[in-house]
């Protein structure tokens, strides 16, 4: 029997483009397998362009500790494939897809999809669609890989409710160029009856997703209107028209978990059929784990390499918008416990460099720009990235891997430091890798 490594690496090659937008392919597909995306249990679908991962984290995190077995669906992964696919467990966390069932999967996919032509995120989404619907759990939360519109994720015909995440720039030459373009992607996952909690958005943003609604039947709980969210007394306060909840603070860190963490709470409470306690919500705002968002490295040969008492953070961010978050919450962090502050970025080509990397300005006293290994589409070249953020205001030179950034920054910046290394989730994966010591699949 193959492995995951062969059969993913072999699904590539069924189509020559990595991102081709399309719902055919997936249907056709799903249809040769007996259709597993109509018997799954009730789906909460989150599209949006900024905090994903983090409103899923916080909704697996909340459900979970309301006993109930979440199935949970989230690209890229970081170290392993297996991550995208957790299979939930009611009683207890669940936990990425095994290497035997995953395989499984893939090779009935494999074999039923019988070469035809399909991209490797289509395909194992349909994979993963027939481990959800061949295991009891009590809910899905399925998060769009690219877009909503066209996503493989946007076959599911009645998702339970709808959330979407702050809108902003990203995947332009995907998307669209301009901010109502991509907004009307995202919003491409509202349908007829199906309830949808919004996150905060820029005016543009909002504006397009409040007419796709309308046109299309969709009941809206939108972020400023319906709920707020905001920190009052080191204690998180989400606001609802039919009341008021007094929360902990969120586990993950920085002014837009608030933001993040509110949707996610104000979504738990939209959804029908489910009887969630406050007890639970509150367990799983503190108890929430999501990797590569702000995250603490600790103990590992990254942090060998950084004077006593400097931590070293990790954070996927790669967009102007995630740049804000960031420079906020490395702001924050300054006035509560100063440190020199140094950044190791990666980040792919297409990327609104300067626009992620202006907000550092000013805080930021020394950049150092390395090479993302593995990933899926051109990087940038470190030299050019470093030019960027040269003409961005910002003192910044390029290295050939994250090690020798972390050294150069020691030697040059000698003394305890805080380093954020940041840019891209395919270098937060490599970085991953490299601090647990193992190989990370490609994605």
């Amino acid at each position: 029997m193959p492995s995951s490594d062969v059969l993913l690496a072999e699904l590539k090659q069924l189509h020559p483009k990595l991102i081709d937008l399309s719902l055919g392919r997936i249907e056709r597909l799903l249809g040769k397998l007996g259709n597993p995306h109509l018997a799954l249990p009730p789906v909460v679908h989150i599209a949006g362009t900024n905090g994903k991962g983090s409103v899923t984290a916080y909704l697996k995190a909340i459900l979970e500790a309301a006993g109930l077995g979440v199935h949970v669906y989230t690209s890229p992964h970081l170290v392993r494939f297996h991550e995208r696919i957790v299979i939930g467990q009611r009683g207890s966390a669940g936990q990425p897809i095994g290497e035997t069932a995953l395989v499984d999967v893939l090779t009935r996919t494999q074999a039923i999809n019988s070469g035809d032509d399909i991209t490797q995120f289509e395909i194992t989404t349909a994979a993963a669609f027939l481990a959800f619907a061949e295991s009891p759990a009590d809910i899905v939360l399925l998060e769009v890989g690219l877009g909503g519109r066209l996503d493989a994720t946007n076959v599911v015909p009645h998702p339970r409710l709808g959330v979407i995440t702050p809108i902003s720039m990203d995947h332009a030459e995907k998307l669209g160029d301009r901010l109502s373009l991509i907004a009307a992607e995202k919003a491409g996952i509202l349908k007829r009856g199906m309830r949808t909690v919004v996150s905060r958005q820029e005016d543009e943003a909002g504006l397009v997703v409040e007419e796709r609604a309308h046109r299309v039947g969709a009941p809206l709980v939108v972020f400023g209107r319906d709920f707020d969210a905001f920190e009052q007394g080191g204690r998180l306060v989400v606001q609802r028209l039919d009341g008021l909840l007094d929360l902990p603070m969120p586990g993950l860190i920085g002014p837009h978990q608030v933001v993040n963490a509110g949707t996610a709470v104000s979504a738990v409470l939209e959804l029908e059929g489910f009887d969630i306690p406050e007890s639970a919500i509150e367990s799983g705002l503190v108890n929430v784990r999501w990797p590569a968002r702000m995250q603490r490295l600790v103990n590992g040969p990254l942090t060998r390499l950084m004077s006593a008492g400097s931590e070293l953070w990790l954070d996927g961010g790669h967009n102007p918008a995630a740049g804000a978050a960031l420079a906020q919450t490395l702001a924050d962090l300054e006035e509560r416990s100063p440190r020199p502050l140094y950044l190791v970025v990666g980040m792919l080509g297409l990327k609104d460099a300067a626009g992620f990397l202006s907000h550092f300005r000013g805080l930021a006293r020394h950049i150092v720009t390395v090479p993302i290994p593995g990933a899926h589409e051109a990087p940038f070249d470190p030299v050019a990235l470093a030019s960027v953020a040269l003409n961005s205001g910002l003192l910044a030179e390029a290295a050939e891997s994250v090690p020798v950034a972390l050294e150069r920054l020691e030697a040059k910046h000698p003394g305890p430091k805080r380093v954020l290394i940041a840019g891209s989730l395919y270098l937060a994966g490599h970085v991953l890798a490299l601090q647990e010591g193992i190989a990370a699949q490609p994605n």
